[in-house]
């Protein structure tokens, strides 16, 4: 019988020094009398807390997007804006400190940004929103984490006023550090080991959807969206398939959630990475794929999951995993979503039944769009294969760096167009040039694409 655990999330270890060496007796003795009477001491206001706020981004991975610090009292500048150039913030990274560039500052009512034109309300945290484009915007290296505990100083080098000219916060000599590190959506997974029937071990992350937390017995049953990192995030962090791309973070962000409560399940390959499937791929290789099905049956078995409606999504070597998984359990999955993917054509003949959306890239220089990897055909070849075997296969060419909604809108028409003819299987194709950052990343407006994820969630083998 496979071995099932949990293990603790991976955290950032906090600590923080704030204006020289105040006492937590001293700083909480501030702080009461300050919320008591603010008036007694115009525009200070002890601080409490920093913490980084960090973005799981669709083309640029994870960022240092902005800190936030709380306050003993509430901000409050009567309408009037707090200029950027107030806050000075520097960030060390790898060893190297350098200035980070403030764009906007706003009082909030919690440690969130607020991505309206007007942003932040009265209330006792600051927002200090960071360029993402600044060359020391990294969470990450390469694969792993970065170490940003206390990596993080902001020093307020003028006073604020409200717009009427009163006093809001008094500048300060004194640098404060981060004590944590906050990425909305990927704090709310569960971190977990799986270790299957071999002794193989899978590390996974679990979203879990509100309505079951509240309520774990009441017998309502979700869907399972099961999410298959690419090459690049193989790894024992067991972060990475959550921040490198938002192919998980897509579904169980809270406005996706919200519309379709759904377990999301994102196990990580770990290192050193088993490369001995056919074609050198890691999801493909027996091993990995074996203890991937037993995860599955177990997650579906200790959780209240609809077996109707498990669904595989998946990015590069994580397609690859897909489009050879399906074909050996053809019966299984409701739906599927493929990016950037190979596989074998003789096999297709056996998903045609299975609804699933491709797209790709025409010029990926990494999987190519034709010929595919390791041998192995890529998604265009894959889709004629699907034809030839009886599929009703729906094609659709446009840019991949069309803005959301002009993208939504083609995409909207494509699958007009296949539930016209009947077809449940549609295949996008991203003319050369059109697919930002890199063409192999064809992936980023896939999964902020609401009509792709809609249709997802429409898909039931019932």
């Amino acid at each position: 019988m496979p071995r099932f655990t949990r293990r603790t999330a991976l955290t950032i270890a906090a600590g923080a020094v704030t204006a020289a060496a105040v006492t937590p007796a001293a700083t909480a003795a501030a702080a009461d009398a300050a919320a008591a009477d603010p008036s007694t001491a115009p525009g200070l206001n002890p601080v409490l807390r920093c913490d980084l706020l960090t973005r799981v981004t669709p083309r640029h991975n994870w960022l240092v997007a902005a800190v936030a610090i709380r306050y003993a009292a509430p901000i409050d500048p009567c309408g009037g804006v707090i200029p950027p150039s107030a806050f000075h913030v520097t960030a060390t990274v790898g060893g190297k400190t350098a200035a980070r560039t403030v764009t906007r500052v706003y009082p909030n009512t919690t440690a969130e940004v607020d991505d309206r034109a007007d942003p932040g309300r009265p209330g006792d945290h600051l927002i200090i929103e960071l360029d993402p484009g600044d060359a020391n915007a990294r969470a990450a290296g390469a694969t792993d984490p970065l170490p940003l505990d206390r990596a993080y100083a902001v020093r307020q080098v003028a006073d604020v006023t409200a717009r009427g000219g009163g006093p809001v916060l008094a500048a300060d000599p004194f640098a404060i550090r981060n004590e944590g590190v906050r990425t909305p959506v990927v704090d709310d997974f569960t971190a977990g080991s799986f270790t299957d029937s071999t002794g193989f071990e899978l590390d996974f992350r679990l979203h879990q959807p509100a309505g079951y937390l509240r309520r774990p017995g009441a017998g309502t049953r979700y869907p399972l969206v099961v999410t298959l990192h690419g090459g690049g995030e193989v790894a024992d962090n067991n972060m990475t398939q959550l921040t490198a791309n938002r192919i998980a973070v897509t579904f169980a962000k809270p406005e996706r959630q919200r519309r379709n409560p759904a377990f999301v399940l994102a196990p990580q390959i770990p290192l050193p990475r088993p490369m001995e499937g056919q074609d050198g791929t890691d999801w493909t290789d027996a091993t990995v794929q074996g203890a991937l099905i037993q995860l599955i049956d177990a997650a579906t078995a200790a959780y209240p999951v609809d077996a109707g409606r498990l669904y595989l999504v998946g990015l590069s070597s994580g397609a690859r995993g897909i489009l050879n998984l399906l074909p050996k359990q053809p019966g299984r999955y409701a739906a599927a979503l493929a990016t950037a993917g190979w596989g074998d054509p003789s096999v297709m003949e056996r998903i045609t039944h299975i609804p699933l959306w491709a797209d790709h890239s025409v010029d990926d220089p990494v999987v190519p769009y034709k010929e595919g990897r390791f041998g192995k055909p890529g998604t265009w070849t894959l889709m004629n294969a699907l034809e030839n075997a009886g599929a009703k296969v729906t094609r659709g060419q446009w840019g991949n760096d069309l803005p959301k909604d002009q993208f939504e809108a083609r995409s909207r028409a494509l699958l007009h167009q296949a539930r016209r003819a009947g077809s449940h299987t549609l295949f996008t194709s991203y003319p050369a040039g059109t697919t930002p950052v890199s063409p192999h990343g064809a992936w980023a407006q896939t999964y902020e694409n609401d009509v792709v994820i809609d249709w997802l969630f429409d898909q039931s083998r019932r």
